[in-house]
């Protein structure tokens, strides 16, 4: 998806330096092998903690390039491909990517921050990093931060400068579970965010561990 996204924005600047164009990312998600027993053609499949991560990564490069990128629609809402619900008659159960756009909302309406993290590939050869991050500041002042955790080893030490701000105090919640985890309508809440309280604020230094696996949303007021 970065890929995609840098090349289109190079090609459009070309021809739009001044950004009157948007770009539409019409369909994005992850296409598995539909759930045993349904009609493949319905393409009805489960979503885990992967699914949440892979979410959280393409969410965030979506605000860092927020400047051409206008509109990006996951496919799909309900009970097809990374759905946010699955239904079974009267029955409806929140998947984990459903819990990352929860996480993700306050980053609507709010204007990017600039952010930039060292980062670890956790691929070898390939191009692959474990952290993702985006950062935005709501019209309260507020600053919300959401950064994951594609690892499946290995927790980070985050130490965040957030030079000239005077935030006094942060909240934050987790998003977190063995990778392959789902939420079924037997258990619904197997895959849920927590509150964390792994968060230190002390004057522009902001320090807390990033588990792997996981989804982690901040807000700093």
């Amino acid at each position: 998806m970065e890929t995609l996204l840098k090349k289109h924005d190079a090609v459009m600047d070309r021809y739009d330096l001044e950004k009157k164009v948007g770009l539409v990312v019409d369909e994005w998600g992850v296409w598995t092998d539909v759930i045993e027993g349904t009609n493949p053609g319905f393409l009805y499949q489960q979503n885990s903690m992967r699914d949440a991560i892979l979410a959280s990564v393409n969410l965030n490069l979506f605000n860092e390039h927020s400047d051409r990128v206008m509109m990006a629609n996951i496919a799909q809402m309900v009970n097809v491909l990374q759905s946010v619900i699955l239904t079974e008659g009267e029955q409806m159960v929140k998947t984990p990517t459903y819990h990352v756009f929860d996480m993700y909302k306050d980053h609507m309406e709010a204007n990017l921050v600039y952010s930039h993290i060292e980062n670890k590939q956790i691929l070898e050869g390939r191009y692959l990093p474990a952290v993702s991050q985006s950062v935005s500041v709501d019209a309260d002042g507020k600053l919300h931060m959401t950064i994951s955790n594609a690892s499946l080893e290995e927790d980070f030490d985050i130490d965040c400068v957030l030079p000239r701000t005077g935030f006094k105090s942060a909240t934050a919640k987790i998003l977190t579970a063995d990778y392959d985890t789902c939420n079924t309508f037997d258990n619904p809440d197997a895959v849920e965010p927590k509150a964390f309280t792994d968060v230190k604020l002390d004057g522009e230094s902001l320090k807390f561990t990033l588990p792997k696996c996981s989804v982690l949303a901040i807000e700093l007021c």
